[in-house]
């Protein structure tokens, strides 16, 4: 992915959005960009045409990846409404499941991964990596512009006080766009050679207990209404959660007293 984003032209700075929910082809981006210096764009999966115009525009940003869809949410539909608009920065939108994602993987047989090597060198820990939008509830979305040590830093050390280790299994059902699912979720995991584990591309309680019962995941994020919803699930005691030691409730390290509240109410089987 790193050589095929190189091979499109891509320059140390250039932002590339990302509009989706949860899916593999995601963490791929985050690890590619970061790799040559490209900045990557959260756009919220759930922006209207409205929203993604101005983020895009008010980024700058070069390239969009996007899914097909997310929802009832057409995405395709919707950038050709804001293409037709005023993009001009964008030349071009590769949507993940099509052509034009196979189009842009087949790229990277024209760069080596020396080449890769070459930029990622050349890169500086202070630069800019990620651009983190705010929900705009107040007004118009604003970016926050990160650096390489700052979401590293801050996955890395969320991890340290959870005390992941490679025998970790960390269910991420937050949002990859935010950074609980991308910073304390993915970087937080890898960081420390944790396994992650993404029950679904958006939040759905049964397929998170099923995730973390099947795979026996020893950590689980959520904010206080995800917990909710999944306790409050019919067969909730018939899923085995015994392997659940700890993890983050509303997007920081939660208090000791509640989590422990949580995880004994989901280790009653134990």
């Amino acid at each position: 992915m790193a050589r095929a984003l190189l091979a499109g032209g891509l320059e140390v700075g250039d932002r590339v959005a990302l509009w989706s929910p949860n899916r593999y082809e995601w963490v791929l981006t985050q690890y590619a960009t970061a790799r040559i210096g490209a900045i990557m764009v959260c756009v919220n999966p759930a922006y209207r045409t409205n929203e993604l115009e101005f983020a895009l525009n008010q980024s700058g940003s070069r390239m969009l990846l996007a899914a097909p869809e997310f929802k009832t949410s057409d995405y395709r539909a919707m950038w050709g409404e804001v293409s037709a608009n005023s993009c001009p920065t964008v030349e071009r939108a590769v949507f993940f499941e099509s052509s034009d994602w196979s189009d842009l993987l087949s790229r990277a047989d024209s760069v080596s991964s020396v080449e890769v090597a070459a930029r990622s060198a050349s890169l500086a820990n202070s630069d800019p990596i990620n651009i983190q939008y705010t929900s705009g509830t107040t007004g118009l979305p604003k970016g926050a512009t990160l650096t390489h040590r700052n979401i590293l830093n801050n996955g890395f050390f969320v991890g340290e006080t959870l005390g992941y280790t490679e025998m970790d299994r960390v269910c991420i059902p937050v949002p990859f766009y935010h950074c609980f699912g991308m910073v304390m979720g993915n970087l937080g995991s890898t960081t420390h050679g944790s396994t992650m584990v993404i029950p679904n591309d958006a939040f759905e309680p049964v397929s998170v207990l099923s995730a973390v019962s099947e795979e026996r995941c020893t950590s689980l994020y959520g904010v206080p209404t995800m917990f909710i919803a999944e306790l409050g699930v019919d067969d909730f005691d018939s899923y085995d959660l015994s392997s659940l030691r700890t993890g983050i409730m509303a997007g920081s390290p939660c208090p000791v007293e509640v989590m422990r509240q949580v995880i004994d109410r989901m280790n009653m089987s134990r």
